[in-house]
């Protein structure tokens, strides 16, 4: 399979398959909730937006790693959850609706914190000079990619609900093919250096993904959030789009570097490993708490 291919097809195809599965699980409810669990999605945000970012510089820094995979791990941060994460934290038994509300946010304020977050790791890492900066045609390349497909999901979710439910597991299951074959063919493309890489950006990357989790879940239990909202957080926090981190990396009119791609790909193999030992662990020792919060006001 040429790069070509990859970069200009596969990559796309794949993310806006994704971000359509994401749109057809999601309503304006999702949105108006954040009014019903208002400490819950804040802390979650913060978890996201202020504390996984300086977390994954920080270990990208311990672990010495090379500009270019440093600068991949750190795409991972800046990108946001998705459906697999409603997924596992539905397994784990966590509040899957807040999840949703979760990925709602986040994959609107990543447009504004991705570019800005990519900025900043170019130039911590590769130097004064080196920075490739997100242009407003880029921006809206991305705004693209995620939020077109999303709102097309969304709509036919409006308007035709029964179509939409019975999309959703196909979807699904298509994403997961698209999500594997990206892994796949970024792993080929370096396989001559894949030992390597594995031995220089694995624990980093199992690093971070086990650091996330535990953010997710410890800051909120820390906050006093209920236990099923803070699986649903630490869910939220522990599983990235690998697909959005690795078309960036990967984009001929992005940043056009499949190195950087390699955390992501890495990544995506561990953290469906780490996320299911999650979920047995929780759904075994899960609250018999009711599924929504009697009493919104105490959130």
């Amino acid at each position: 399979m040429e790069d070509s291919f990859t970069t200009k097809v596969l990559l796309p195809v794949a993310l806006g398959i994704i971000m359509l599965g994401l749109g057809l699980s999601l309503t304006i409810a999702d949105f108006k909730r954040v009014r019903t669990m208002p400490r819950a999605v804040i802390v979650g945000l913060v978890c996201q937006m202020g504390i996984l970012p300086f977390a994954c510089y920080g270990i990208a820094k311990l672990f010495s790693l090379s500009p270019e995979f440093a600068v991949g791990l750190m795409l991972l941060a800046a990108s946001p959850g998705g459906a697999t994460a409603n997924l596992f934290s539905h397994l784990a038994k966590g509040d899957v609706a807040l999840n949703i509300t979760l990925t709602a946010i986040n994959s609107l304020l990543s447009l504004a914190t991705l570019p800005f977050i990519v900025n900043f790791s170019l130039e911590a890492f590769m130097g004064e000079g080196k920075v490739i900066p997100l242009q407003v045609k880029e921006i809206l390349q991305v705004f693209a990619l995620v939020l077109i497909p999303v709102g097309i999901g969304m709509v036919i979710r409006f308007k035709k609900t029964d179509v939409a439910i019975k999309l959703e597991k196909p979807v699904r299951i298509i994403s997961a093919v698209f999500l594997a074959a990206i892994v796949i063919v970024t792993i080929i493309k370096e396989r001559d250096r894949l030992p390597e890489m594995i031995k220089f950006v694995g624990p980093a990357a199992l690093v971070f993904n086990l650091t996330s989790m535990a953010v997710g879940y410890v800051v909120p239990r820390l906050m006093r959030l209920p236990k099923r909202q803070s699986v649903a957080i630490g869910m939220e926090i522990g599983i990235h789009n690998g697909t959005l981190a690795i078309t960036i990396a990967s984009g001929l009119t992005l940043l056009n570097n499949p190195k950087m791609a390699v955390p992501a790909a890495i990544y995506s193999l561990i953290m469906f490993i780490t996320a299911g030992i999650f979920a047995t662990i929780f759904a075994r020792n899960a609250d018999d708490a009711p599924k929504e919060p009697a009493k919104p006001a105490t959130e």
